[in-house]
């Protein structure tokens, strides 16, 4: 019964993680076509920024639709096309959202340097914690003579798995910090008028509320795993 309430709140998460995503799109190509009135690219608003922060990073334009990123293996600021050559409002939020994960690099804000370190543990985790669980189930229930093998093995995956959401955890602080971080860059830089930062700002939220639902979803899958790992164990 628990497992069946864990699949069904599953079901639901991954409905409503659709649900943002298509709201983040809609919000963005809203936007997209609002020309903010200064006029400035979202290319040249990030390059800009990273130099009044005494910065001088490549700004690159990527392709697809929100795929902006800052890499900090790279140095590298990628925009996508619809932000880089852009001067939308939803593009300048972007932009600045972006430089804001460069200035939390450079600050080595911890929740950033945290969720660096646990990120080979998550990747791990997401490949191989699933068929751990399952592999841990099935050893329990067609080998006889396993014992209590198939619920470690099962235990293994859910230890595992719990990265991931560790990691989806760790992302929220470090995204709401750029977003704000972006909108005050935009504010004490005149970049948008007051009519336009709402538009920004409502850019910014939704794109937030994604990472809460991943967020929720990682928390349910693991609460998930760990019933099956326990309908594993002999008793």
């Amino acid at each position: 019964m628990k497992s069946n309430l864990y699949f069904l709140a599953a079901i639901a998460v991954m409905l409503l993680s659709f649900a943002a995503q298509s709201h983040v799109q809609r919000v963005f190509r809203a936007y997209a076509q609002k020309p903010s009135a200064r006029g400035i690219y979202g290319a040249q608003l990030a390059r800009e920024l990273l130099y009044k922060n005494g910065l001088s990073l490549p700004v690159q334009p990527v392709a697809g639709e929100l795929t902006d990123h800052f890499d900090p293996r790279s140095q590298t600021v990628g925009l996508s096309e619809a932000v880089f050559h852009s001067d939308s409002v939803a593009a300048l939020a972007v932009a600045a959202h972006e430089i804001g994960h460069v200035l939390q690099y450079q600050e080595d804000y911890r929740p950033m340097k945290w969720r660096s370190a646990i990120l080979p543990a998550a990747n791990l985790g997401s490949r191989i914690g699933p068929f751990l669980v399952f592999g841990g189930l099935l050893l329990s229930l067609l080998v006889s003579w396993s014992g209590n093998a198939g619920y470690y093995l099962a235990m293994a995956g859910v230890i595992l798995y719990a990265a991931v959401l560790l990691f989806q955890l760790i992302t929220l602080p470090v995204e709401f910090n750029a977003s704000r971080r972006g909108l005050q860059m935009l504010t004490d830089g005149a970049y948008l008028t007051d009519d336009e930062l709402p538009g920004a700002k409502k850019m910014l939220r939704a794109a937030a509320l994604t990472y809460v639902l991943a967020a929720l979803g990682s928390l349910v899958t693991v609460l998930r795993f760990l019933s099956i790992a326990q309908s594993s164990r002999r008793r």
